[in-house]
């Protein structure tokens, strides 16, 4: 697992940094023509010109991170971004209607993909190489992603017991007994959060995480996107799984980089 570390990492920059990309358009297409078919994620805000500034930063740290250039400036900006849009709008919305699985799920993909920006900057590419590898000391807030990260993971196992039989909805129907898949990817979840803090099998399980969400794009995202090419929250449910997949993976380099 050591050894494939780097080439995970790659991959992961690749995913995390695509999906960041396409929501930095999505946001500055929704600044210009404000529609929701196909650009508009559910945190955008009601400014153009917020969501037109927030589009182009979303764009310019995406394409820091996959380049590597500037990457760990491009990571705590991204982190921050994304942990300012936890704060200002999920944070209150969750303590106004804490009943709300939408705001819930939201604020703690946010937070996710904000653990996962820490860590891409704690990464830095090889002159010679693409393949991003370990400096000669990890950055200051690796260790801050890696938890933010594996944190709202216990948000998603919860909300998988609690909404069981409409997350069975969403699985395929070419897949046999849906609702054991509910309850087992929940327990996925609170099991892959425990190990990824605690560091117990940390690397199989952020390796595990990151297939099974890219699983979910290519199994369960990516039909409805074809079905629904316009429909705005498919678009945004397989880009975040996307950069979950990549996140995962990310984490795989960040442990690999700890036990040096």
């Amino acid at each position: 697992m050591k050894n494939m570390a780097p080439r995970l990492a790659t991959i992961g920059r690749c995913f995390f940094s695509i999906a960041m990309i396409v929501f930095g358009l999505q946001h500055c297409v929704y600044a210009i023509v404000r529609t929701g078919l196909v650009f508009g994620p559910p945190w955008i805000l009601r400014s153009p010109v917020f969501v037109a500034a927030i589009g182009i930063v979303l764009v310019l740290t995406g394409v820091g991170i996959i380049t590597g250039y500037k990457a760990r400036l491009a990571g705590y900006v991204l982190a921050g971004l994304l942990l300012l849009y936890v704060v200002i709008i999920y944070d209150p919305r969750v303590a106004a209607n804490i009943r709300n699985p939408g705001n819930w799920t939201s604020g703690a993909e946010l937070l996710c993909m904000c653990g996962a920006a820490l860590v891409t900057a704690g990464m830095e590419p090889r002159r010679r190489k693409s393949i991003p590898a370990a400096g000669p000391r990890k950055a200051p807030f690796a260790e801050v992603g890696r938890i933010l990260y594996a944190l709202p993971l216990i948000v998603f196992g919860v909300q998988h017991f609690m909404y069981a039989r409409f997350v069975a909805t969403l699985v395929p129907a070419w897949i046999p007994a849906r609702l054991f898949w509910a309850y087992f990817v929940g327990t996925a979840f609170f099991a892959a959060s425990i190990s990824l803090m605690t560091r117990i099998k940390a690397f199989l399980a952020a390796a595990l995480l990151g297939l099974m969400f890219f699983l979910w794009v290519v199994i369960v995202h990516a039909p409805r996107i074809a079905l629904t090419p316009h429909n705005a929250n498919e678009w945004t449910s397989g880009l975040v799984a996307l950069a979950m997949s990549g996140g995962a993976f990310l984490l795989i380099n960040d442990l690999s980089k700890s036990r040096r």
